[in-house]
């Protein structure tokens, strides 16, 4: 099921999701305009590598502070176009709404944390792993967590897939996403193989679902007439 857009229009300007969208495009543009093997090196240094965290010694200070911001820069790389394209298509849909629950500065503080329990998670179940980690779809999988919590009966419309048939489908976001959640549990047993941080996806979303509550602002906005 790949989604394409809700029937929930949001009540502010998503001026963080918008600020989300477009660095994360420009941090792709930036790797596109290197040649091939120094991009490579780049994302090596940028990425977040699971043994690096593992073999870190105390007394090692400035290794630390190195290792430790690959957390945070990881999450604006991308390995492809299509990487790229998927995880905006998500946030493009979904991120709106929980800002407009959220307010701005809470929703981007959320955004980072899931991503930071996301890489977390990576680490913790492959900490021998020298497979670079990049992408932002830890930290939208807690934004997917928290609009299935805060909207689950949101309609998404939704491009369904059935053996070569395909059709539009307006389905509750409660289906969507809890399917597409899922699916990432039942890939996790891929992590090996797969080439795709399952568990970090594993991670992100249930980070989501804890922080969505504390996260929600605390009172209803006044509507003025």
């Amino acid at each position: 099921m790949i989604p394409l857009k809700d029937d929930n229009p949001a009540r502010t300007i998503p001026f963080v999701t918008f600020a989300l969208l477009v660095t994360n495009v420009a941090v792709f543009a930036w790797e596109l305009a290197h040649p091939f093997p120094l991009r490579e090196q780049m994302i090596r240094r940028l990425a977040v590598i699971p043994s690096d965290f593992a073999h870190l010694q105390a007394g090692h200070a400035d290794r630390g502070l190195s290792v430790g911001t690959t957390l945070l820069t990881a999450m604006f790389l991308h390995g492809s176009i299509l990487h790229l394209v998927g995880n905006m298509l998500y946030l493009w849909i979904f991120g709106n709404n929980v800002e407009d629950l959220m307010g701005h500065g809470r929703f981007l503080l959320f955004y980072l944390l899931c991503g930071l329990a996301a890489s977390s998670v990576q680490i913790a179940t492959a900490p021998g792993s020298r497979v670079p980690m990049i992408g932002a779809s830890g930290a939208i999988a807690g934004v997917l967590a928290a609009y299935m919590v805060l909207f689950p009966a949101a309609r998404v419309l939704t491009l369904i897939f059935v053996f070569i048939f395909a059709r539009l489908v307006r389905i509750p976001a409660l289906i969507v996403l809890g399917f597409w959640f899922l699916l990432q549990l039942l890939s996790a047993g891929e992590i090996a193989t797969g080439g795709i941080a399952w568990f970090a996806h594993i991670g992100g979303f249930v980070a989501g679902l804890l922080l969505v509550v504390p996260f929600r602002r605390r009172r209803p906005r006044l509507s003025l007439y």
